[in-house]
């Protein structure tokens, strides 16, 4: 099997693989040609207001975690999320992409933390 990766889409390489964007808002001054996604799964990220409340801030990282798991354990959308990457992780490495400027605390790396618990 192929790796799980998260990957800051406005990283200069990125490694080849199945692309997606993992943001519900479309990453600033990026172009749909330099992303070239294979999915936009804004339908995965955090809901809005969850999304405004945790704002980036460190200190809010460990109950935004948590909020963000209870939403997607609720998604009807989760299944057939993590089945796609299953199916992706057959043939090629997949990477999860996501905008935040903050590559410790972002949504991200609660979802890779999810898919590889869930994927094993």
């Amino acid at each position: 099997m192929h790796e799980l990766l998260m990957r800051r889409i406005y990283d200069k390489e990125l490694p080849e693989g199945y692309r997606i964007l993992i943001d519900r808002v479309w990453p600033r001054g990026m172009s749909k040609v330099r992303a070239n996604l294979d999915i936009w799964a804004k339908e995965i990220a955090p809901t809005a207001e969850l999304r405004k409340w945790f704002n980036h801030d460190p200190e809010k990282f460990g109950e935004f975690k948590e909020k963000y798991l209870a939403e997607l354990n609720a998604n009807e959308n989760t299944d057939k999320f993590i089945e796609n990457v299953k199916i992706a992780l057959k043939d090629q490495d997949v990477l999860i992409l996501y905008g935040a400027k903050d590559q410790e605390n972002n949504n991200a790396k609660v979802l890779i933390q999810f898919l590889k618990k869930k994927i094993k």
